[in-house]
């Protein structure tokens, strides 16, 4: 699913809600287009391995005011970023953790995420499937791509374990 966010007070498009994703991943690209400061991320230890078993760089990690809204409610939350350079057709990639810390319930099914507002209504961002399909055309382009990544190398046999981080 293909949703926007705002971001560091910035609409933020092509955000891909990927369940299988263990860490919340800004694109390089991305956090250079807000105009945010190498200053503002901190170091991050850990390494990332893309879909493919490939070991992805993490520059560093950020923490930032994102909104999720339908124009109706909203809800604003600090996500914490880890800021990676590598191609992708998609700006960030929002994994298991937010949308754990939302109480999200993603459906594919539906091409919607539902989450409680503060106030106790239910906030329902609806995917933009023409997005999607521009977003899946243009990863089919781009070499190298990201769609899922795991903060654990995958085993011998080929199994990725994920961790939320």
């Amino acid at each position: 699913m293909v949703i926007s966010l705002v971001v560091a007070g910035r609409r933020v498009r092509h955000v891909f809600v990927d369940q299988g994703s263990s860490a919340d991943v800004m694109f390089l690209t991305t956090f250079n287009r807000l105009r945010l400061s190498t200053d503002q991320l901190k170091p991050y230890a850990r390494r990332l391995y893309g879909f493919a078993g490939n070991e992805v760089e993490v520059h560093g990690y950020i923490e930032l005011s994102t909104t999720f809204t339908d124009n109706l409610s909203s809800r604003t939350t600090h996500i914490r970023y880890l800021v990676v350079d590598a191609p992708s057709a998609y700006n960030i990639l929002l994994g298991s953790s937010a949308l754990n810390r939302l109480g999200a319930v993603p459906s594919t099914k539906h091409m919607k995420v539902k989450f409680p507002s503060l106030e106790g209504t239910v906030i329902t961002i609806v995917s933009d499937q023409g997005e999607a399909k521009k977003c899946y055309e243009n990863s089919l382009k781009t070499k190298g791509r990201i769609f899922s990544v795991t903060s654990r190398p995958p085993r011998e046999d080929g199994v990725t374990r994920e961790e939320i981080i």
